[in-house]
């Protein structure tokens, strides 16, 4: 199993991006699929997570407004729109997946989820 995250990049404040997590070797259908970032000496914290049919989807207070999550099920992947950047939105970002459905309180848990990616550096420069 392997999630693919790529669209990661730099860019100045204020500006968007938009994060792509590509699943191969399993389908995720019914379990929620969620984004993750580390900023340097920090440690890893939820941002966004959807779960089955979309069901959700929960955000980082921080996040609400200017980032969106979707998946798309016939690709088997999940995005994270990111708009009005801030410094502070500069991390390495994961896409994470779980194969079962959780109760939605629980997304924004690390430990829920099973699979993950290696992880896009966002870097934000004010």
């Amino acid at each position: 199993v392997q999630l693919q995250a790529s669209g990661g990049g730099w860019v100045q404040a204020g500006g968007s991006l938009r994060l792509s997590c590509a699943a191969s070797g399993r389908t995720f259908s019914s379990g929620p699929m969620a984004w993750f970032r580390q900023a340097p000496g920090k440690e890893r914290e939820f941002v966004a997570a959807i779960g089955r049919w979309s069901a959700g989807p929960y955000y980082k207070d921080s996040v609400k407004g200017r980032f969106t999550i979707s998946r798309d099920y016939a690709k088997n992947a999940v995005y994270l729109e990111m708009n009005s950047l801030k410094p502070e939105d500069t991390a390495v970002y994961y896409c994470a997946a779980r194969d079962e459905r959780i109760i939605i309180s629980a997304m924004n848990r690390a430990g829920v989820y099973e699979y993950w990616g290696q992880g896009t550096q966002v870097t934000v420069s004010s």
